[in-house]
């Protein structure tokens, strides 16, 4: 993890591999942000012009490096696109500053020191930049750097390991919330980064035995509770969800509980993830192309399991319970057959139509579960549809609840951290297209508004009187293409912030 440090230190005086600053889009061309004052003294005042003659237009996120001029210690500048400058009297917008911090961390890989020089006007600014650098700052690297042979390790070059640390130049270490909002950005990004790597492990390695034990040591860690069934309990249990989608495996199938509590804590937060380890889309085999990234399945059991453990370490007045529905998804001899029938934990039936929609069977029988506990609310999350990717693109998820007010609270939420997403509703009348001549209901209805559809059928087997969202991150959970921003390639860790600033507001009760 990338240290991060606030510094009283002048930019010109600090001694770093690099000095970042800010440049926007002005009204009469580019203008350098504050904080940079230092800086562009040293270019007498130039800076701009000399960006300018470089190419740069401060577009969001662009990057451009120069060498420093006598006055500075830091030997390289770069300066980093923040997009359109605010109107007079107005801040930088903060998802503006993240992805701008995110952008020069990423740049400055094999680095290790940077001073950052960006606008810090307040401690919601520093936050900020502190996520979007440490954030940017990520790499996954474990199977990287080596071959072995007889034994031993062979260099071969390897990876250009994260930038190592990061200085906020402006902020004040001695000021409350300056402090408070390094270290929550710090707890923040490091949980979105752990997320980030189990997503990215090979599925041969993250099995759902495998990420259970993690799950199990991190609470033993952390002093929280923690409960696995392994595929005997699921049985005795009657889990015929989760059990009906593992089966198919040599891997059998986890359920597992980790939870978080204060003791002064008065409303209680169930979180329910996904965690399909690896999803061949069992006898409803997916089509080539389309397996080769379903490691990320279980993005939405990362991003619970994550966001408990950013909940304990932030001690927030709020109890959490995450529920982690794991299995791996394969044909074999012994898998569910489109046709099969299961029993849901709840004592419902299941008419399996299809065994690519597996995810919502073992969401089922841990919504059944969380519900027993009767929390104040219930948020599942899920790389769920390929149809909500198609709604929304890749970059946003949807939203679903059966309370209005809690739907628009969440989605408020995440613009807020930076998470695109929309609301999204739930229409009756697509219910009646899982009607099933054989079961009290199919896990497939029509095509059409299938994202819709899929949280209609997790609806059913929420508590009753119990407030429930459903978000599907199947767009956003997995990048497949360029990095941008603080945005990596490969896992992103979505939904943590989000869910980590739901249980804030919840423990504050500031929450709509």
């Amino acid at each position: 993890m990338t240290a991060l440090t606030l510094s009283t230190a002048g930019a010109a005086t600090l001694r770093a591999d690099a000095l970042v600053v800010g440049v926007a889009k002005g009204p009469k061309g580019l203008v350098v942000a504050a904080g940079a004052e230092a800086v562009d003294t040293a270019f007498d005042g130039k800076l701009a012009a000399v960006l300018d003659a470089l190419g740069a237009s401060g577009a969001e996120g662009e990057i451009t490096k120069l060498p420093s001029p006598a006055g500075l210690k830091a030997p390289v500048v770069l300066a980093v696109g923040l997009g359109s400058a605010p109107e007079q009297d107005q801040s930088f917008d903060e998802e503006a500053l993240r992805r701008a911090a995110g952008s020069a961390a990423r740049a400055l890989h094999g680095s290790k020191k940077a001073a950052f020089a960006l606008p810090l006007e307040d401690a919601s600014a520093v936050t900020a930049v502190a996520e979007g650098a440490l954030l940017g700052a990520y790499a996954f690297t474990s199977y990287q750097g080596g071959e072995k042979k007889n034994g031993k390790a062979e260099k071969n070059g390897g990876p250009k390991l994260p930038l190592a640390e990061v200085a906020l130049l402006g902020a004040k270490p001695r000021d409350k919330e300056h402090k408070a909002a390094a270290e929550r950005a710090t707890v923040v990004a490091a949980e979105v980064n752990v997320a980030r790597d189990l997503i990215n492990t090979p599925p041969n390695d993250l099995t759902p035995a495998a990420f259970a034990a993690i799950a199990a040591a991190t609470a033993k860690e952390l002093g929280l509770k923690a409960q696995v069934l392994d595929e005997k309990a699921l049985v005795k249990g009657g889990y015929g969800g989760i059990m009906g989608v593992g089966k198919g495996s040599e891997n059998p199938p986890r359920l597992v509980k980790i939870a978080y509590t204060h003791p002064e804590a008065e409303k209680h937060l169930a979180f329910v993830g996904k965690g399909i380890t690896y999803d061949s889309g069992g006898i409803s085999l997916k089509p080539a192309g389309h397996n080769e990234t379903m490691k990320c399945d279980m993005s939405g059991a990362a991003a619970v399991f994550s966001s408990v453990v950013a909940a304990a370490k932030l001690g927030l007045k709020v109890n959490v319970t995450g529920w982690l529905a794991l299995a791996e998804n394969m044909p074999s001899g012994s898998a569910t057959r489109p046709g099969d029938v299961l029993r849901m934990y709840s004592g419902k039936t299941v008419e399996v139509l299809n065994t690519d929609a597996e995810g919502r069977l073992v969401l089922g029988d841990a919504l059944t579960k969380a519900s027993e506990e009767n929390p104040d609310a219930i948020v599942d999350v899920a790389t769920l549809t390929g149809a909500m990717v198609l709604a929304l693109g890749d970059r946003t998820f949807g939203i679903m609840a059966n309370d209005d007010a809690f739907r628009t609270s969440i989605h408020e939420i995440a613009e807020e951290v930076g998470e695109s997403s929309w609301p999204m509703p739930l229409p009756e009348d697509l219910r009646k297209t899982m009607d099933s001549p054989t079961a009290d209901i199919a896990n497939m209805g029509v095509r059409m508004g299938g994202g819709l559809v899929a949280g209609l059928f997790l609806q059913e087997f929420v508590g009753e009187g119990i407030t429930w969202a459903h978000l599907d991150i199947a767009g956003p959970a997995f990048h497949e293409g360029a990095p941008y921003g603080y945005t990596p390639k490969g896992g992103t860790g979505s939904a943590v912030r989000t869910l980590v600033r739901l249980a804030e507001r919840t423990a504050t009760g500031d929450l709509g």
